[in-house]
């Protein structure tokens, strides 16, 4: 008798996906390239978190390396756009992406910005369980992953019992269609052409309930919006395109 043993391993690798931003991964930290609207965006979500850290860890009286003794974990960290900042700032923080010309990027911009930085090849889903985060960053990329719901549990099981989430992403309405998919990758070709798959956008009713599933609170929610005349990002009410929960 013979038995054809089939394992199914669980991924929230979405390949596609994967492929796309590694095709661009010399780009990074060009200004002007195709990854301006980040460069752009970053001030904005930078100042929202520290905002938000603060508060929950209790370290408005800190110095300027306020993030120190914190761990962070910043998932689909690409070239480190954000994991640069928040290590100038104390933090002890590990990057993963699950491309490998990302962290390469990452690695040496890294190197020569003279930062110690953690840069790893990996989904959240293959970290040590083991090893915990004071915070952890999802930061545009849920509209990206394979399986959402593995994603928000393999993120639980990373986060220290008094740890704060951030997840940045995308709402799935008219107004996200228009701005995000014909506005920044067809008409001011902001993006290149198939970066978002508007279908992936999810609404924060959506994710509030799947975050709430693995028992994670919602402590706070807030839009950001770009203000074309001053061509700056701000934070807002409106969650119709851009939010942060």
């Amino acid at each position: 008798m013979y038995f054809n043993l089939k394992i199914i391993v669980m991924s929230t690798i979405n390949k596609e996906e994967i492929q796309k931003f590694s095709n661009l991964a010399d780009e990074w930290w060009d200004v002007k390239g195709k990854f301006k609207p980040l460069h752009m965006f970053n001030p904005t979500r930078i100042e929202y978190i520290l905002e938000k850290t603060k508060q929950h860890f209790n370290l408005q009286n800190k110095g300027n390396n306020f993030l120190e003794n914190l761990q962070i974990l910043d998932i689909g960290c690409g070239g480190g756009l954000i994991s640069e900042p928040l290590a100038r700032l104390g933090g002890s923080v590990t990057g993963i992406d699950a491309s490998i010309k990302n962290i390469k990027v990452a690695q040496l911009h890294a190197k020569k910005s003279n930062l110690k930085i953690s840069y790893l090849n990996k989904s959240p889903e293959q970290m040590n369980e083991h090893e915990k985060f004071d915070i952890i960053l999802n930061l545009e990329i849920v509209e990206h992953v394979e399986n959402v719901e593995l994603y928000i549990n393999s993120c639980k099981k990373l986060l220290k019992k008094n740890g704060i989430m951030f997840t940045a992403t995308l709402n799935r309405t008219i107004t996200s269609y228009i701005k995000a998919i014909i506005g920044a990758e067809y008409v001011l070709r902001w993006l290149p052409i198939g970066t978002h798959d508007w279908n992936k956008f999810i609404k924060p009713e959506e994710l509030e309930k799947k975050l709430s599933d693995e028992n994670f609170s919602t402590l706070d929610i807030k839009g950001l919006e770009f203000n074309p005349i001053l061509s700056k990002w701000k934070e807002s009410d409106n969650l119709s395109v851009n939010y942060i929960i």
